[in-house]
């Protein structure tokens, strides 16, 4: 029986990150997201609360696979942004599930893997700062935010300038390493 319950709620999970990522929180629905996982909307109810708990628990879900396949290495940002970049390229429900989450989430309760994610980040660039190996002219969040956003430019452009960007992939990548590389070196040459 509880093969059967961690399958149902797999499949609600899968079936939600689908629906949360092309509706978002408010336009989801949960009756399409039971169909979709071949279950009844109860079962929702049952495992999960309400629909602002289903999409908490995939979104606790989307972090801790993003944080299992894109390892964070404070002593080496580029190569973390493009892991990152890579990430977002070959997972597009990544970026639209945080989309949504910045815009229909901004003042909500924070949530605990988020949390957890952000503040071991911020730790690893600050000793980083401290040994040296990270320049120390923005904070550790100044940092972090540049590398993050810098990462997922190319997924967050308009479609009108995507249609301008780098067809090719591997250019789109070594622009992303390139300039988080770029702002490490000119950071540590300002510090001087």
């Amino acid at each position: 029986m509880a093969r059967d319950a961690d399958q149902t709620r797999k499949r609600l999970l899968e079936a939600a990150a689908a629906e949360f990522a092309a509706f978002g929180i408010a336009g989801a629905r949960v009756d399409r997201i039971a169909e979709a996982a071949g279950c009844n909307k109860a079962m929702i109810y049952a495992y999960f609360g309400n629909k602002d708990q289903l999409f908490d628990a995939v979104f606790t879900a989307l972090v801790a696979a993003t944080i299992e396949h894109v390892p964070f290495d404070a002593e080496d940002l580029p190569g973390y942004a493009g892991r990152l970049f890579d990430r977002y390229e070959d997972d597009l429900a990544t970026v639209r599930l945080a989309t949504w989450y910045r815009l229909e989430r901004p003042h909500g309760a924070p949530l605990q893997a988020i949390v957890a994610s952000n503040t071991t980040k911020l730790e690893k660039v600050a000793r980083a700062q401290r040994d040296g190996v990270v320049p120390d002219r923005y904070s550790p969040a100044e940092i972090l935010t540049l590398v993050i956003a810098t990462a997922g430019a190319w997924a967050s452009v308009t479609p009108e300038l995507g249609k301008n960007a780098p067809a090719d992939r591997a250019r789109r990548r070594w622009t992303v390493v390139d300039a988080v590389r770029r702002l490490l070196a000119e950071e540590a040459a300002a510090s001087t």
